[in-house]
């Protein structure tokens, strides 16, 4: 991979870590209603990306059940999962979709793995466990729950993705923005209140925050690694999409005051470990389920 190629690559794992700790901040010190944000964030993806929603994709049902696990159902689980999570472990958490997507593929793909893939299976799971459960009263994180849902909804969708008509990164953001934002609303509408006035007492920063994750994530991210994507190896571009959580923890400690504590560094080295494990070895059945998932859902 020559420089700019890595700034590049770079750039957009910066832009999906800061994501993190932006939407952290957006649903829990903005007080904003997450399923709200959450709609507000795909409405503005489907109104930047109208052009793209042409030509229509030749498998229109597929791609709207795929809005469903990349879109809403997994931006709903991510984003309520942030309002009762820290940053910087949601960060490490989110990437359990790696994991997901290789037993998926295990399941119901006839995918075989070797000891080396099976390890990092068990590292990555047994880092979060480390990171969500509370030593003292042996409970788990309820946040931390929501996110590692999310993860398992995304890597689902994912899959489900890879094998369905090829379509640009853009105009599958299109049309699962189109296909998301509605259904999101509807939900806040029955379970939220107060959407509306916080969004607007939020002020220019969670408006800031919103242009942010629409054109930030959704379409420099998204373009930017579709690129990448046409240019490199899977194999080559999924072990180093690892520095998006590194940067999520990093960020969130700078930008969000959160604490960094042994058990953190200690539950994010193994599960990231057993991530890149995976990431090095990847599904023969669909070597690029995660990096899909990725590009369906801007890297959460």
């Amino acid at each position: 991979m020559n420089f700019r190629d890595f700034i590049l690559l770079s750039s957009v794992c910066f832009v999906w870590g800061l994501n993190i700790v932006v939407t952290r901040w957006v649903v829990f010190d903005a007080a904003v209603p997450p399923l709200f944000f959450a709609a507000a964030r795909f409405l503005g993806v489907a109104l930047c990306l109208l052009p793209f929603l042409r030509p229509i994709p030749k498998d229109l049902k597929t791609l709207f059940l795929i809005s469903f696990f990349i879109g809403s159902g997994h931006f709903a689980l991510l984003f309520v999962g942030l309002a009762n999570a820290e940053a910087s472990a949601a960060a490490v958490v989110g990437q359990m979709g790696v994991p997901f997507a290789t037993l998926m593929s295990m399941a119901f793909l006839g995918e075989t793995i070797g000891w080396r893939r099976g390890l990092g299976i068990m590292l990555a799971f047994a880092g979060v466990l480390l990171i969500a459960v509370d030593p003292g009263s042996f409970s788990i994180s309820f946040g931390l729950l929501y996110i590692g849902a999310a993860a398992f909804v995304g890597a689902v969708g994912g899959i489900l993705m890879k094998r369905m008509s090829p379509v640009t990164a853009l105009q599958s953001q299109a049309w699962i923005g189109l296909f998301s934002f509605a259904p999101l609303f509807v939900v806040s509408a029955l379970l939220e209140r107060g959407q509306v006035g916080s969004y607007i007492s939020g002020g220019w920063w969670v408006w800031i925050a919103t242009a942010f994750a629409v054109v930030g994530v959704s379409i420099f991210g998204h373009g930017g690694f579709y690129h990448l994507i046409k240019k490199y190896d899977i194999s080559l571009l999924s072990p180093l999409t690892l520095m998006t959580p590194i940067w999520g923890v990093v960020l969130s400690i700078v930008l969000l005051n959160e604490a960094i504590t042994p058990q953190l560094i200690l539950g994010s080295a193994i599960s990231l470990g057993g991530v890149l494990i995976i990431a090095l070895r990847p599904n023969k059945t669909l070597p690029d389920a995660g990096v899909v998932k990725k590009l369906g859902s801007g890297g959460s």
